[in-house]
């Protein structure tokens, strides 16, 4: 329901800046065994692959896990470990988590967020935890849920908002986004990095360059 809220919520402000987005959603759990393999063979099958190549596709992503342990769950880690760690550089991420008590929301800035900044995606200022009281009724939870919801939405679409055009985002509960437009700023960097050669010396410039150090 947050990663849902969340993308709907990314959607609204993305139509208020003249800018569609179409959200593709992925749910781990429906390739937990691929992801599992791919961990212990190094090979993704078709479906899983298919996962992945939404995700190098992605203009943004939306990243939603329960909390586990204090944590966040071995589906999610699992799935960004099967990642080429380039994948993420640059991409806008807004990402948040549920869990069984207000007591895990340091999960968000004590594992989720590293996680991120490891993986050199660009996260965004917001993040948004929710607890069984956010959904209830009475107390405020569901307004204080929906004023985080609106924060990081904004601000994620603020990120993917061009000056014209289209542009796509989505979720990754785990889920990813797609784009038929052109790329964004981290998707022509990562073409620039792949499209560059490394040329290798002969071993006798190479011995010359050791030897003047």
């Amino acid at each position: 329901m947050l990663a849902d809220q969340l993308a709907a919520a990314v959607t609204a402000q993305l139509a208020e800046l003249g800018t569609t987005a179409v959200v593709d959603v992925v749910e781990l759990r429906d390739y937990a065994g691929d992801i599992a393999n791919n961990l212990v063979t190094g090979y993704a099958g078709p479906a899983l692959a298919a996962v992945i190549a939404k995700v190098e596709d992605a203009d943004a992503m939306i990243a939603v896990t329960p909390v586990f342990s204090a944590s966040y769950s071995g589906l999610f880690k699992s799935f960004f470990d099967i990642l080429d760690p380039k994948l993420l550089d640059g991409m806008p991420v807004l990402f948040g988590a549920t869990g069984g008590s207000s007591r895990h929301s340091l999960v968000l800035d004590m594992a989720i967020r590293p996680l991120f900044s490891y993986l050199r995606a660009r996260t965004m200022p917001t993040a948004v935890y929710a607890s069984p009281e956010d959904w209830g009724q009475g107390g405020g939870g569901a307004d204080g849920l929906d004023r985080r919801i609106a924060q990081g939405a904004g601000e994620l679409a603020v990120a993917l908002a061009p000056t014209g055009g289209t542009r796509s985002q989505g979720n990754a509960a785990g889920g990813s986004i797609g784009s038929s437009q052109p790329a964004l700023d981290h998707k022509a960097k990562r073409a620039a990095r792949e499209a560059e050669k490394m040329e290798s010396l002969p071993f006798e410039q190479l011995l010359a360059q050791i030897t003047a150090r």
